[in-house]
């Protein structure tokens, strides 16, 4: 069975006939490859979960936060007598090894396996253990002086080591989210102040509204993708709660008194984040309402990037035969028959970003109410679309920012000439004639082909003072002033 591998290890890792060495577990005896550090749940786990095709070395985060976890525990465990100092400071030299990029072929489990995440949590134990031997003096598999399961996995269990895990990775991962769509307001911002004055149409229903100009638009753009950041700072914070110490079920059994204060105080001198033991272990080891909040940001962030993406390719519509408002970059041409023609394909991959977003969030959902009594077992498809929803967001995000909106173009004239020939202008007379006679001024240069301003003189309705006052469009953009 070969598996992918991700970029910079070895090209793939194979269970083939060859070297190996004998392991034995529950289910009895079980070749691995003999120059594998992973062990013999991670092997049956390669043969039982052939799902997604995406092994969680694809998530290296993820490995780094479980090595960061398994760290924190190490000590814990070394200072209640659990495990030598020894043991504790191998199992730190694997993991580090790991946190720095090392070893990701060994991680080949699929990201969506059954089991609650347990063959990942082995997967992590066993690579540890292994590597930590070498550093020790020993042969692989010499499991006499370090053990997956007795030292690296001491005092823990998958069901608070994984969702701790998992919470360490979102939390990382979105500090980089949230840089990344800084840039992106910060652009839409800059765009904002290039078209502070071209005036434009503004549309309701797809319909002429009233004046404004495609600055104030832009900014709109930037303001309502900086809201989206703050919510997503919200729903981190609900991250910071761990089960630690809970063990299987909440109630702590096997683990030393006083490891859980400790393993949390090591887990935030390890990471720089504030974790905190919950109030509850029974209750938190079963809950999943974190990632399902931290998600439902990523969809209300996904909402706004759809639509925000429409409305640049209807502004780009054309370019003879539509708003034709604004230029987006040409990046490619964009028919296979069509001489001549460019597609909005940026804005276009966004939205399809934004709805396997939407999707993911749904997965979350429903694995989150599948919850049972004391346990979750649906975490693994939590993190496989979280983690790929944040990865998806922050590299469209960037794609954005840089293959679309920095080179945005204004056509000045085509804004201004659907002004100029706009009955939607007629609102600003409301005030000063009144709702009926402004709607019959509208009816008719509807239907008469003329402009407002040529019925407003033949009727006499207004001087030209009043004119140049009332209808001059810059006022009606801003009728409160800059």
């Amino acid at each position: 069975m070969t598996r992918l591998a991700p970029r910079g290890t070895r090209a793939s890792l194979e269970l083939l006939p060859g070297n190996t060495r004998m392991e034995k577990d529950l289910l009895g005896d079980k070749e691995v490859p003999a120059d594998a550090y992973f062990g013999i749940q991670t092997a049956r786990a390669m043969d039982n979960f052939q799902i997604s095709g995406i092994p969680i070395s694809l998530y290296p985060d993820f490995i780094a936060s479980f090595a960061l976890v398994k760290i924190a525990a190490a000590k814990a465990n070394r200072d209640c007598g659990v495990i030598s100092n020894d043991v504790c400071e191998g199992i730190e030299a694997a993991a580090h090894e790991i946190i720095q990029g090392k070893w990701l072929e060994q991680f080949s489990v699929d990201v969506i396996q059954g089991g609650a995440g347990t063959s990942t949590n082995m997967n992590v134990n066993e690579v540890i253990a292994n590597r930590a031997l070498e550093l020790m003096g020993h042969e692989k598999g010499d499991y006499e002086y370090c053990r997956p399961n007795d030292d690296v996995n001491a005092s823990q269990s998958t069901n608070d080591v994984y969702p701790t895990a998992l919470k360490l990775t979102m939390l990382t991962s979105n500090q980089r989210l949230l840089a990344e769509l800084k840039r992106l307001v910060a652009a839409f911002r800059a765009k904002g102040q290039e078209f502070e004055d071209v005036l434009k149409m503004g549309r309701t229903h797809l319909q002429d509204a009233v004046p404004m100009t495609l600055g104030q638009e832009f900014e709109a753009f930037a303001l309502t993708i900086e809201g989206e950041i703050a919510g997503l700072e919200t729903g981190a914070r609900m991250l910071l709660h761990i089960n630690m110490g809970g063990t299987a079920v909440g109630t702590g059994l096997n683990a030393p008194s006083g490891y859980s204060d400790k393993v949390v105080e090591y887990l935030r001198k390890e990471t720089g984040f504030p974790f905190e033991l919950a109030l509850n272990l029974v209750e938190a080891t079963s809950d999943t309402q974190g990632f399902v909040t931290y998600s439902a940001h990523l969809r209300s962030l996904a909402i706004k990037l759809i639509k925000v993406c429409n409305d640049l390719r209807l502004m780009a519509s054309g370019p003879r035969s539509g708003f034709s408002e604004i230029n987006l970059p040409e990046r490619q041409p964009g028919s296979s028959i069509m001489p001549g023609k460019v597609n909005p394909v940026i804005p276009e991959v966004i939205n399809q970003v934004c709805f396997k977003i939407m999707g993911n969030d749904l997965a979350v959902s429903m694995a989150a109410q599948a919850a049972q009594l004391q346990l979750n077992v649906m975490e693994p498809v939590i993190a496989a679309s979280v983690l790929e929803s944040i990865r998806m967001m922050m590299n469209g995000s960037s794609t954005l920012r840089n293959n679309c909106i920095q080179d945005i173009t204004a056509n000045h004239e085509k804004c201004r000439h659907y002004v100029d020939h706009s009955v939607g202008v007629v609102t600003a007379l409301v005030p000063v004639l009144g709702y009926k006679p402004s709607t019959a001024l509208a009816a008719e240069a509807l239907k008469t082909g003329k402009g407002l301003v040529e019925l407003i003189r033949e009727k006499g309705l207004l001087t030209e003072a009043q004119i140049e006052e009332i209808l001059e469009p810059e006022r009606m953009a801003w009728p409160l002033g800059r």
